[in-house]
């Protein structure tokens, strides 16, 4: 079978941005990206945890998105512009997709 070669992009923030990010992946042209609640985690301030929050204010969310190597910095520049002005996390990792054309 035939693979080919992708980046991962991973952002977790801060949920009300979630709108704000997706919306500018739409206007990055990014063929498509994935949402997920984070359950909780840990990291600089200790043990978090989204149980027991009465809204949206204090959760977060994950948003992948797979991209030829190609658009990387096309596309992280302004992701960080955004993420920066909130909490959350950037990483990048290679992936092997299938149907290469997709992305």
């Amino acid at each position: 079978m035939e693979m080919h070669s992708k980046k991962r992009i991973e952002i977790l923030l801060e949920a009300p941005a979630q709108k704000r990010l997706t919306d500018l992946l739409d206007r990055l042209d990014v063929t498509g990206y994935t949402v997920m609640p984070v359950l909780g985690g840990k990291g600089h301030h200790g043990v978090w945890s989204r149980e027991g929050l009465p809204s949206a204010a204090g959760t977060m969310v994950s948003v992948s998105v797979i991209a030829a190597e190609e658009r990387l910095d096309q596309v992280l520049e302004p992701v960080f512009d955004l993420v920066r002005r909130h909490i959350g996390i950037v990483t990048i990792s290679d992936v092997m997709v299938i149907r290469g054309e997709r992305f």
